[in-house]
């Protein structure tokens, strides 16, 4: 054991050449395993980035690999087990599931961040040393993490040309509106026009502001439920290729919540004319929402999603007028 460890994380500063050394070791190991869950990742969906997360990990195999022999050259076999989460200070990685599920440019630079965060501790360490050889060690180590850098953009240059990008934007354009956009979108017009009906009845039927905000928050909070737990179980998403159902059924259970309450929530103010008028005016900025929603991710021309979304939602809202000054 090393002495002080049970008390606490250690400083860098504390810690010898071959701790250091030994920290370098684990730190490259645990960023080669995180690039090979990143390329098995993108394995199915994008293959050329799988294969520069591959090649990335191979770089710091290699490193690693450097970085052992020296260790056996300085200090012997016995490599001392320290990690990242030993060090106070030290830089830390994301838990993986964290970052894995973000989209590919988004991955594209928590890899690049990975290799600039690393590399720039290395340089500040090695400028709080004064001993020579521990400065040396630092700005070796600062060194191959610049060199990983450019092996990145090398490997990017070898397995991404222009087509491969566009190609890989593409499919993670479609991925996003099948997985996030879709649902969202049917769970904002089923919130939205949905609850127009029982929120502006109950509203012209009892003029009452607070019975109202209550009926729309009961319609907008059991519609997001109902319609979070249809989409998540409606399907899997492994033949659809429409991604997670948690992540589709949080898009449309959020979404439907938001589009009734965005007309419920004016019913809080007491005075009744004022909340319908604000109420009004919300329902129009949502419908035309929806409309422009649907022209830009689901390219549907713009006036034919208008006038669909608008037409439904006038009727509905009529009826609700109607129902509720019976």
């Amino acid at each position: 054991m090393i002495p002080g460890w049970g008390l606490g994380r250690r400083h860098f500063a504390d810690l010898s050449e071959q701790e250091v050394l030994a920290l370098a070791i684990s730190s490259e190991e645990d960023d080669a395993r995180i690039y090979r869950t990143y390329a098995e990742r993108m394995r199915a969906d994008f293959p050329d980035t799988a294969k520069i997360f591959e090649g990335m990990a191979a770089e710091e195999d290699e490193h690693r690999s450097r970085l052992i022999a020296l260790h056996k050259k300085r200090f012997g076999d016995t490599i001392p087990l320290i990690r990242r989460e030993h060090v106070a200070g030290y830089y830390a990685r994301r838990p993986v599931w964290l970052v894995e599920n973000l989209g590919l440019e988004r991955i594209r630079e928590e890899a690049s961040g990975m290799e600039t965060e690393a590399r720039n501790f290395y340089l500040k360490a090695a400028k709080e040393t004064t001993d020579a050889d521990t400065r040396k060690l630092l700005g070796d180590l600062a060194a191959a993490e610049a060199g990983h850098q450019k092996a990145a953009e090398r490997l990017e240059r070898k397995h991404l040309s222009e087509g491969v990008r566009e190609d890989e934007a593409r499919a993670a354009h479609r991925q996003f509106v099948l997985t996030w956009v879709q649902p969202g979108l049917a769970g904002l017009m089923d919130g939205s026009v949905s609850t127009l009906a029982p929120i502006f009845a109950t509203a012209f039927a009892t003029h009452d502001t607070w019975t109202t905000f209550l009926v729309g928050l009961a319609a907008s909070v059991g519609a997001g439920i109902s319609m979070g737990f249809t989409e998540a179980a409606s399907d899997d998403g492994a033949i659809s290729g429409r991604g997670s159902p948690i992540k589709r059924g949080f898009a449309s259970g959020i979404m439907t919540t938001i589009g009734g309450l965005g007309h419920a929530l004016p019913y809080l103010i007491p005075d009744f004319w004022t909340a319908t008028t604000i109420a009004f005016a919300i329902v129009f900025i949502e419908l035309w929402a929806i409309a422009w929603i649907q022209n830009k991710y689901m390219e549907t021309p713009f006036f034919r999603a208008a006038f669909q979304v608008v037409l439904g939602g006038a009727l509905v809202f009529a009826a609700g007028i109607l129902i509720g000054s019976a």
